[in-house]
Formats: C-alpha cells, sequence, structure tokens
C-alpha cells in the first residue's frame, strides 16, 4: 500500500496517466472532463496564486458551494500551499457560516455556486478574500479563479509536510450549538483512506457520483480522497432535482447514500411499477431475474458494487425490499472525530440492522456504561481551539468518546443502540431511550421520518412525516397501520417507555426549515421546540391514538 500523501498522489496520476480523465462536471447538460495533468496544472498554479497572498504557514482557507470539480481543485491547491482547508456547506445558516469563518480565522474563501448565495454572502466577515469558481451563478467576487490561475506560475517547491500536520478543520453540523472544528491532520486523512481500500480494492476503472456534502467527513473520504489513492473517475451532481437522472447516466462502481436517498429510490420504482404487481412478477421465475436487473438498470445502480447507507439508520424493511431486488445497502457507522473509519458491513458479511465490524486497525470497545469508543490513527487529534471540549472527548486512558451507545454480538457486529445524551426524562422521573423505540417503528413503511419526544411530557410521543407511499393513501388506511404498529411496539416496553400517540407532521422535515442538518440528521431539540405547542394542545395522557397536525 503506497504511503504517499493525497497531493503526491495527484502528481503520480498526472504522470503516469495525463490524459486519462478524472474529474466530470456537468455545465448545460454537458460533462466538462478534466485530465489528471489538466488537474494538476490548475492546482499548481492555484497554489501558486495562495502563496503570493503572503499568509503564514498553516493559515485556513474555506471552500464553499455544492459539489464541484473546483471543490476538489481548491482543496488540493490549499495542502499544496501549505493552508488548511475549511469546508462550508451549501445550506449552512448564516449564523453558522460566520461563526466557523471567524472561528477560524479563516483569510479567503472560495466561493461556489449555491442555492441562497446572496444571504451567505452578507454572513461573510469583513476582511475575508472572496475568490469565485468559475460558474455562471457565482455573485462578483474579490478574484476570480480563472483570472488567478492564468496569471500565476506552476507552483514547483511542493515538500510533503509532517504527517502531524493539520490538513482540514472539519466543522461538525451539530444538532445543538456552536459547529465545533474537528482537527484532521495528514496522518488521519492517510490511515482512515488506505484502510478504505484496503478493505475495498478497486476492480477496473472505478466512477463514483459525488453529491453528499463535501463539507462533511464522509464525502471527502469515501470520494475525494478515494479517487486519489484508486485512480477513480469522479462525476458530480449538477442539482439536487436531477439526482435520479444523472445517477442513471453515471451509473457509479460504488454509491453511497444517506436512508432518505434510498427511500426516494425506492418510490422511484414503485412509482413505475406497484408493490403488488412488483411481488408477483419477482415470484415469477423466468421473470424475477430480468426485472431484477431493468430495476438496477432504471436507477443507475448495475454497476455498483459497494452500496452504502450512513448518516442515520436506515429502516430494516426498506434494507429487505431492496434484498429482495438483489441489492445488498450496506450500512456502516463513523463519526468525523474518528474520521468516518470505525465500522461496516461488506458484501458477503452484510447483516442487516447492524453497523457491521470494525474496519482494519480500528480499535473498538464498549464501556461498562454501554458507550461505543474508539482508538486509532484516524482519530482527531481533538477540537481546534477548544481544550474543554477536547477534554471530555476521550476517556482518562485516550479512547475516543463516541455519545453513541451499542452492543456487539458474538461474531462482533455492532448495533447502535441509542445515544448517551439522547436519553431524555418524562415528567414522571423516568429515562426513555428513544433511538431503539424510533426503529422499531420505522419498519412501518407509510413513515418517512420520525422523532420520539418526551421531555417535560407525561408520556412520550412520536412525532413522524410521512413517505410518498403514506401519503398517497387514505387517511384511514394510515392511521390504521400506525395504531396497529403502536402496539406492536408498545407490547415490548416498559410502562414508562409506552407511546403515547403518534404526531403526524404536515410539513417534511429539510435542512431549509432548519429541522435537519446538513448531514440529514434530526434536531430533536428543534422538533421538540417546532412542535411544542401542538403536543400541548393534544397532551400527553396515554391514549393510543393518530393526530393529524392540519
Amino acid at each position: 500500500m503506497s504511503q504517499k500523501n493525497p497531493v503526491e498522489m495527484l502528481l503520480q496520476w498526472a504522470k503516469e496517466r495525463p490524459n486519462q480523465g478524472w474529474l466530470y462536471q456537468p455545465l448545460d447538460g454537458q460533462w466538462k472532463k478534466y485530465t489528471w495533468a489538466e488537474a494538476e496544472a490548475q492546482i499548481r498554479s492555484m497554489a501558486t496564486a495562495l502563496r503570493a497572498l503572503g499568509l503564514p504557514e498553516g493559515a485556513r482557507i474555506a471552500i464553499s458551494g455544492r459539489n464541484t470539480a473546483h471543490w476538489f481543485l481548491a482543496d488540493l491547491a490549499i495542502a499544496m500551499a501549505g493552508y488548511v482547508s475549511v469546508g462550508l456547506y451549501p445550506k449552512q445558516s448564516p449564523d453558522a457560516v460566520r461563526y466557523i469563518l471567524e472561528h477560524s480565522e479563516a483569510k479567503a474563501i472560495f466561493i461556489g455556486p449555491m442555492p441562497d448565495v446572496g444571504e451567505f454572502m452578507d454572513a461573510l466577515p469583513e476582511g475575508i478574500m472572496t475568490i469565485a469558481f468559475p460558474y455562471p451563478e457565482v455573485p462578483d467576487c474579490d478574484k476570480k479563479w480563472d483570472d488567478l490561475v492564468h496569471a500565476s506560475e506552476p507552483f514547483a517547491g511542493y515538500q510533503a509536510p509532517n504527517p502531524d500536520t493539520l490538513v482540514t478543520l472539519i466543522y461538525t453540523s451539530g444538532t445543538t450549538g456552536h459547529p465545533k472544528g474537528v482537527m484532521i491532520t495528514l496522518a488521519n486523512l492517510m490511515f482512515a483512506t488506505q484502510g478504505l481500500i484496503r478493505t475495498m480494492p478497486a476492480e477496473g476503472q472505478e466512477r463514483f457520483f459525488s453529491y453528499l456534502p463535501l463539507a462533511h467527513a464522509f464525502e471527502r473520504g469515501a470520494v475525494e480522497q478515494a479517487s486519489l489513492y484508486l485512480g477513480a473517475e469522479v462525476y458530480f451532481l449538477e442539482n439536487i432535482d436531477k439526482l435520479a437522472e444523472q445517477l442513471k447516466e453515471v451509473a457509479p462502481t460504488r454509491f453511497f447514500g444517506v436512508p432518505l436517498v434510498y427511500g426516494r429510490i425506492q418510490a422511484g420504482v414503485l412509482k413505475k411499477m406497484p408493490q403488488a404487481k412488483l411481488d408477483r412478477l419477482l415470484r415469477i421465475p423466468l421473470l424475477s431475474g430480468y426485472i431484477k436487473k431493468k430495476i438496477k438498470q432504471g436507477a443507475g445502480l448495475q454497476n455498483a458494487r459497494y452500496l452504502f447507507v450512513g448518516a442515520a439508520p436506515m429502516p430494516i424493511p426498506l434494507m429487505q425490499w431492496f434484498e429482495k431486488l438483489g441489492i445488498s445497502v450496506l450500512q456502516g457507522y463513523g463519526m468525523t472525530e474518528n474520521n468516518i473509519y470505525a465500522t461496516a458491513n461488506l458484501p458477503n458479511a452484510n447483516r442487516i440492522g447492524s453497523v457491521g465490524r470494525a474496519m482494519p486497525g480500528a480499535d473498538m470497545r464498549i464501556s461498562e456504561e454501554g458507550e461505543i469508543q474508539f482508538k486509532h490513527p484516524a482519530v482527531t487529534p481533538g477540537y481546534y481551539k477548544d481544550p474543554e471540549k477536547t477534554a471530555e472527548l476521550f476517556t482518562a486512558d485516550g479512547w475516543l468518546r463516541t455519545g453513541d451507545k451499542g452492543r456487539l454480538d458474538e461474531d462482533g457486529y455492532l448495533y447502535i443502540t441509542g445515544r448517551v445524551k439522547d436519553i431524555f426524562k418524562t415528567l414522571k422521573g423516568k429515562y426513555v431511550a428513544p433511538a431503539p423505540i424510533e426503529g422499531e417503528l420505522s419498519r412501518n413503511t407509510d413513515i418517512d421520518q420520525l422523532c420520539f419526544v418526551g421531555a417535560g411530557l407525561k408520556q412520550p410521543i412520536m412525532i413522524v412525516t410521512l413517505s410518498e407511499q403514506g401519503k398517497s393513501k387514505a387517511r384511514d388506511a394510515v392511521e390504521a397501520e400506525l395504531v396497529s404498529e403502536m402496539h406492536a411496539v408498545n407490547n415490548n416496553l416498559e410502562a414508562h417507555e409506552k407511546i403515547a400517540k403518534i404526531v403526524v407532521a404536515r410539513e417534511a422535515w429539510t435542512i431549509d426549515n432548519g429541522i435537519m442538518t446538513p448531514t440529514m440528521k434530526v434536531k430533536r431539540n428543534e422538533v421538540e421546540k417546532r412542535y411544542g405547542p401542538l403536543l400541548e394542545q393534544h397532551g400527553s395522557d396515554y391514549q393510543i391514538k393518530v393526530v393529524w397536525e392540519d
């Protein structure tokens, strides 16, 4: 396994495969190709332009906007120039934008295409230099990418830094409070990426589809960094409305998604072929294989040897639905603080309901309190400029505290059983762990999102949003199934844990309305705040019923 760092891998491919495509950027329905040599030339020139700013070694430079080829190019130029990259989500709130840029003391920021760009620009602190990526939607900035590249000689003085050098700050989106800047060193990056490649080596020319936020550790590691070590092609999503269309067009060899994305794929299939008809056709031996093949091709998954899901638990019925089609969705687990290097299910070693076994070299243990803990070279040294939070992050003997509770089965597969801090106390003074109960109710395919709340209530209440399937049904039918499911789940719960009622929310939970983080996690505190008056109105006395938000 190569011990070269990401910049050195770029230089290697530019020398060995100068004319082979690496990055494919969609523009007006056409794919603009950047070969390894073209990418290297732009990165070298931008590194020179950044050095010309006269910033000290290790200065922070931010990157914003949706996933583009230039996100990769900027990240590598920052690294080549000896600076530290700071990623920002395209849908980050103005308060978070300002906080991150001020906290990291970023001196410059690359501006990429994004929704609500005017609001984003207004949130920038005074004095920060703006550099525009070359896309039509990007507003006027202090400098333009193309101008800087054309005016700068290729940087020739790259020296590989010490492995302990800080290379990026990844700010956790956080379900509460200010984001925390997770420090990622070169050694962290290399250990995690090389472990990933060792576990899932290339087979022929690999092709990735980049659409999950590059400000998050997962997309940076599994797509950007992995593409550098595998020599893989990377195609970028033009906009979210084209996800199904462009996924089919790209047909990647590896696909990564959150449960919501897999739910949308299922909805797309069932829109064309209702479940009853699909079940009937799959029972016919001569037709079953043909139907499975057509569905895979229709979704763009026919080449995918690895299909991973992360960020949130995927409902078991949804995973089983894909399994019936011959599509194994592999659930993994990780967090920014361990550089998303923790556990994963793998082909031919996929235990549905678990998040897999520990990755190579990822030492893992379960504490006496049930907390999952890790110790390995990809674990962050801590939070930027926050020694107090850093101290809280580790045990006395140096293990990373994930804040997640879990259990291991006899074969070493890990099951997440809840969050240490998600446990809430009802008015009865009893503690409730919501995650396992949410997991049980998520078997109902009429449910899209759900959140179990109970702080300050006599009895906990489940708030849900409906899937496309649920929305298409009559209200009475949905209610009957939800009540039946509630009874089934409650039969296995202690009295103080039982679901008092289900509240069906009118509006889906999204990043835009502030109820989900950019990594698609539900903000429990925002749910409690948003639906507090509704919960007060209907009370939390134990009544098995469904309440609709009209």
